[in-house]
């Protein structure tokens, strides 16, 4: 009878504890796709290193002056071709009214950095979940971009020497850009293919539309990628075929984080769960479920007959007096 509850014990235990090779191969795999609560400072220190990664390496890219102005010559050609040129008309019109023109330099400089960061606080905060998942959507979507800075030179429209396109932050004296002015010398000014701030606008927007609660904030995460291809035109920073290269970076992002975690970010579960018992059982060096069986063992001993016949003796309860 012993040797049959040893076995039964080894069979439940064979049972329940999983494969070393699937520890090591398929199970690392599969630990390293499932969303885990993110650490702040590991968030910080990754965000610091990787966006000064992204200015170093599209800084470094070298500034191929004759290409970038012939590549925009040949992209304003082709807006004219398609009759959608309307670029310039825009900066124009826009420029006629100081506020709004220097607001727009304003909202050009910043509001990329802010809104970003902010949707990530939030994401960390409110999504832990959906956090790790929607990041490397943003994440791949600025790599391939530098992809596109390298062997797509392209020049910003305000820099075209046979147009009649306008600076805005030079004619308005305002601090609007990294690439006018005295900051022109520390930002790759030929590196305007793809939009970063469409990019990184419509992820913020579609990330707000798709999980905010509140209707007034899920329109707001829609007009905020409309309002900024607006200002990227009116201060002629960008074509905006720039634009239509960012979505197609961001559309590349979506793609790696569905392929590397079978579903779309804003699909997936929106808190991360607990541990199970059964991991943190055998964290402790005893299964959970050989334990069960042990305790299952031992209160059926308790209840078998002694070996006159007679039922066990039950335990005494101390009574107080």
């Amino acid at each position: 009878m012993g040797d049959t509850t040893v076995t039964t014990l080894e069979g439940r235990e064979a049972a329940v504890l999983p494969p070393v090779a699937d520890e090591t191969g398929r199970g690392l795999l599969r630990r390293l796709r499932t969303p885990r609560r993110p650490r702040l400072w590991f968030e910080i220190l990754l965000i610091a290193v990787s966006y000064w990664t992204y200015s170093l390496i599209r800084n470094a890219v070298p500034e191929q002056k004759a290409e970038a102005l012939r590549n925009a010559d040949w992209l304003w050609k082709l807006e004219h071709h398609l009759g959608l040129a309307v670029e310039e008309s825009i900066n124009h019109t826009v420029n006629g009214v100081t506020w709004l023109i220097v607001g727009m330099n304003y909202y050009y400089a910043t509001l990329h950095f802010i809104i970003t960061l902010a949707v990530l606080v939030w994401l960390y905060r409110s999504h832990p979940g959906r956090y790790a998942a929607t990041r490397l959507v943003l994440f791949a979507t600025t790599g391939v971009a530098l992809i596109g800075y390298y062997l797509y030179p392209l020049a910003p429209p305000r820099l075209m020497t046979n147009t009649t396109f306008i600076d805005t932050v030079l004619v308005h004296d305002t601090w609007g850009s990294m690439a006018s002015g005295d900051l022109k010398n520390m930002s790759n000014q030929y590196a305007a293919m793809p939009s970063m701030h469409i990019g990184w606008s419509v992820w913020s927007g579609l990330t707000i539309f798709a999980l905010a609660r509140t209707p007034w904030v899920r329109i707001l995460g829609l007009l905020y990628p409309a309002a900024t291809l607006v200002v990227i035109v009116a201060t002629a920073n960008h074509f905006w075929l720039d634009a239509v290269g960012g979505l197609i970076c961001l559309a590349f992002g979506y793609t790696v984080a569905r392929l590397w975690y079978g579903a779309l970010p804003y699909s997936l579960p929106r808190t991360v769960p607990k541990p199970r018992t059964a991991e943190r059982g055998r964290a402790g060096g005893c299964p959970p479920a050989a334990a069960g069986v042990k305790e299952q063992h031992i209160s059926s001993d308790s209840n078998r007959p002694t070996e006159d016949g007679h039922p066990p003796a039950r335990p005494r309860t101390k009574t107080k007096p």
